[in-house]
């Protein structure tokens, strides 16, 4: 079996390599490369390791044929096009977590700096001064801290202020009350937060429902001597209106370790007053460094060897336990979704993904992936479990799921129905021996078989001398039935009614047999089929 093969294009530390290595994945270690080097050199890779440096831009993604995964060695990923991505089918992860101890000591040290005007006190005092009345601080204890963002690393500078004995309040619409009780701060909305704050320090992502959360409007609206930190990232904050807010006073001071454009090398706040800034160093600490190539290394060896998804951004997780339980219903979803593909074609307009028994424990949203997987890629072959749910939801697809813990016919069973705007097409499968998967149900009709190769679908009249015919039909054509498979679809229990066959051939049946078929007496459909 060929091993998976990863690309680490950016400088991180060395035991990423041997991770990789020793889970089974070959490694190359090639930094510094230009964009079109990189493009190059793309297209032999299944994993590509960055950190901020790489820029994984669509026309790098478009040479990247066998490319699987980028994993991003820490929290931003602004430098890879991850629509770009989800539509090649790449899984795009990133280590969220690995950095949010150094990141949130950064604020809290930044804000503590700031309290004190200790940068530009130690300038001074370097500079031969003594400026002892120059500098009269606030103390943290007792003032109120608004968090704007109360994710992971928000949680820990509300820890590490209330150790301080600061008062904490955040704003954030997903914080429920029962976090906020947990993390010892009060769910505040931003007007009330920005009213109270003495000090404001943001951890969100740039999104456009955060872009310039803190705009000249809301900066205006912060309280008088609000003193603002932003080691989240740049774009967070109207920079020219808080520049305009020190100079007047109105903000007290401000501490900024990332900004709109970056490197900042020049930037208008730099000349205002009782501004502090530091060049993109919330991540950069020794442990940091190593614990986010170690997770990075760990995430991409165990989707690329093991099919578990961590920390992704464009597909749902899925952990390296939970993988191998999963597997068998990825592939009972994958084939019938193909199925009904194959059967319908692209003129599925909603999809129901319903499962009883033991499936209904498991985390569907991989399930129902694979499902819209293979029924896509009968439409397309550059469709995956990735890219399927983002182009289902361009097409206009309604997807829903359905769960039933009670058992039927079957310990376990997945069904999908499609909608067309002619007809509902409904198919069932189940797993045999807990690992193969096998059709169980086609339009209302018992039928057990497994989906592989080359098969033909068959719809007749359910009358005495058909099989035999068919048979000669085949035979005569030199096509070779491997499995035969019957269901009949009786109005009452002894005669009349329709009959389902599902053949599996050695070759695949050119249109002259189907045709052949086809025009045998009482046949209402036939179609070729492929898994």
């Amino acid at each position: 079996m060929t091993k998976p093969k990863v690309l680490i294009s950016d400088k991180m530390d060395p035991n990423a390599a041997r991770i990789f290595e020793e889970r089974g994945c070959e490694v190359d270690v090639i930094t510094g490369e230009t964009p079109e080097e990189l493009k190059a050199r793309i297209g032999e890779y299944d994993g590509l390791a960055i950190r901020s440096s790489t820029k994984v831009t669509k026309d790098i993604l478009d040479a990247a044929d066998n490319l699987k995964v980028i994993g991003r060695a820490g929290i931003g990923v602004d430098n890879v096009d991850i629509p770009a991505a989800s539509a090649k089918g790449v899984v795009v992860m990133n280590t969220p977590f690995g950095n949010s101890i150094t990141t949130a000591e950064h604020a809290i040290s930044m804000l503590l700096a700031l309290a004190r005007q200790i940068p530009e006190a130690n300038a001074r005092t370097k500079a031969g001064e003594w400026p002892k009345k120059d500098f009269m601080g606030v103390e943290v204890t007792g003032k109120t801290l608004g968090l704007i963002g109360a994710g992971n690393i928000g949680a820990i500078v509300a820890s590490r202020a209330r150790g301080l004995k600061m008062k904490v309040m955040a704003y954030d619409p997903f914080l429920t009350p029962e976090r906020a009780l947990e993390m010892g701060v009060e769910k505040v909305d931003l007007g009330t937060l920005l009213e109270r704050a003495d000090f404001i320090t943001l951890h969100t992502p740039l999104t456009d429902e955060t872009r310039n959360i803190l705009s000249r409007e809301r900066i205006e609206a912060a309280k008088p001597g609000v003193r603002i930190v932003n080691c989240a990232r740049g774009g967070l904050i109207d920079e020219a209106a808080l520049k305009d807010a020190l100079e007047s006073g109105h903000v007290a001071g401000a501490a900024l370790d990332v900004f709109l454009e970056e490197p900042a090398k020049e930037n208008p706040l730099f000349d205002a007053p009782n501004f502090i800034c530091t060049p993109h160093l919330g991540a950069s600490t020794t442990e940091a460094q190593v614990n986010v190539a170690l997770q990075v290394a760990e995430q991409m060896a165990d989707y690329l060897v093991d099919g578990g998804v961590t920390n992704a951004l464009n597909v749902p997780s899925l952990s390296a336990e939970e993988a191998p339980r999963l597997k068998p219903y990825i592939t009972l979803g994958e084939k019938l979704g193909s199925l009904v593909g194959q059967l319908e074609g692209p003129d599925v307009q909603s999809l129901s993904v319903e499962v009883e028994g033991a499936a209904a424990e498991l985390n569907l949203k991989p399930i129902v992936a694979a499902v819209l997987a293979g029924m896509m890629r009968s439409w397309s072959d550059t469709i995956n479990m990735v890219n399927a749910p983002i182009l289902a939801k361009e097409r206009g697809l309604k997807v829903s799921e359905t769960r039933t813990a009670k058992e039927g016919d079957y310990h376990t069973l997945l069904r999908v129905v499609a909608n067309t705007p002619d007809r509902r097409r409904e198919v069932a499968g189940s797993l045999f021996g807990n690992n193969q998967a096998r059709l169980v149900e086609i339009a209302g009709t018992r039928i057990e078989t497994e989906l592989e190769g080359h098969m033909l679908y068959i719809v007749n009249e359910d009358a005495p001398g058909f099989i035999g015919r068919l048979g000669l039909t085949l035979g005569d054509a030199g096509v070779n039935i491997g499995n035969f498979h019957l269901g009949r679809r009786l109005p009452d229990k002894h005669k009349g009614g329709d009959a389902v066959l599902m053949l599996t051939l050695d070759q695949q049946p050119s249109d002259a047999v189907q045709d052949a078929v086809c025009a045998l007496e009482g046949v209402r459909k036939v179609r070729s089929l492929s898994f």
